[in-house]
């Protein structure tokens, strides 16, 4: 991996952002790019550092795909225009979920999601829109683990040899890819973003498809949304880097009203870590775990038992997929 990481010790923020900002200015010049802006703090750090190099040459989307948290859109679209930074919602649900259909092994998950954001959605919209680059928002983390085999990050393309502009017609450009999340949070802050965004835990890419395992349809997807938001609203205080639920595929016996429910199981994950690249399970107290319980047992259909890992990384991921 040829790539030379900006350990956070060393990070001049004020530097890096005034570097990246001339270095996307030089290599748009007077052209368009396009970017696609998520929420999480990765993605909101490059809208914004794009934004002060390119202005309105800068055309940032909202990719709806049916798998983010609820309400996600439309609170992203809302704050991002309070900082002048005007997106555009793009509704591909129906892409991101046929493709999907019928897939349960995680990595042609991953390939499935790779495929339909980067050829299908963003190669129709740089045809329409003429524009030359891509701007995302990859980082040192995402590379790593690629690179090692240990999963396939969704936005890694060109160190696995893959040649955007040949294949999809634009040249992406990764402003972040140097730095850690704690560099990029840094970044951000410096930016001025809101501490709601530059603080928020982190958010994959393919959003709530590593969070289901099995096949990702619209049904499962809403359960595992519902738990999330219970998870978030529960776990938001405690200081953790990143706490997530996961629906499981298999179902297991459970008892409602003195009557066997074969439901479902969520798996909550809460995580101590400073860079992603190891992790231990935060030690929650257990009222903590038991309203986490009765609340996602008791407001998401179908759900009987929720379960609390307790593995460091490594072994385990932060992510189950």
């Amino acid at each position: 991996m040829e790539i030379q990481e900006i350990v956070i010790e060393d990070l001049d923020t004020k530097s890096f952002i005034e570097e990246k900002a001339t270095e996307i200015s030089t290599m748009v010049s007077d052209g368009l790019a396009i970017n696609a802006l998520s929420g999480g703090v990765d993605s909101s750090a490059v809208t914004m550092l794009a934004h002060k190099a390119l202005g309105n040459r800068l055309k940032t989307y909202f990719i709806e795909n049916g798998l983010m948290r609820e309400g996600e859109p439309e609170r992203i679209v809302y704050l991002f225009k309070e900082l002048g930074v005007p997106v555009e919602i793009l509704d591909a649900k129906r892409e991101f979920f046929d493709a999907l259909k019928g897939l349960t092994d995680p990595e042609e998950k991953r390939e499935a999601i790779t495929r339909v954001f980067y050829k299908d959605v963003f190669g129709d919209l740089v045809k329409k829109s003429k524009a030359k680059y891509l701007l995302q928002g990859t980082n040192y983390t995402d590379v790593e683990e690629t690179v090692a085999g240990i999963k396939r990050q969704h936005n890694i393309l060109e160190q696995l040899g893959i040649d955007t502009q040949e294949q999809y017609g634009y040249k992406v450009i990764e402003p972040l890819i140097q730095l850690r999340k704690s560099g990029i949070r840094k970044v951000a802050k410096d930016l001025e973003l809101p501490k709601e965004i530059y603080s928020r835990p982190p958010f994959p890419g393919p959003a709530l498809a590593t969070r289901v395992i099995g096949e990702v349809t619209p049904e499962r997807v809403e359960i595992v949304r519902k738990a999330t938001t219970i998870v978030e609203e529960e776990l938001s205080n405690t200081g953790a880097f990143q706490y997530l639920a996961i629906l499981h595929q298999d179902r297991v016996t459970g008892i409602r009203a003195g009557k066997r429910d074969y439901g479902l199981q969520i798996e909550v994950r809460c995580w101590e870590s400073k860079d992603a690249r190891t992790g231990s399970p935060t030690r929650l107290p257990y009222d903590t775990l038991d309203k986490l319980a009765e609340r996602i047992t008791t407001e998401v259909p179908g759900v009987v038992s929720v379960t609390y890992n307790i593995t460091n990384k490594p072994p385990s991921t932060i992510e189950a997929i």
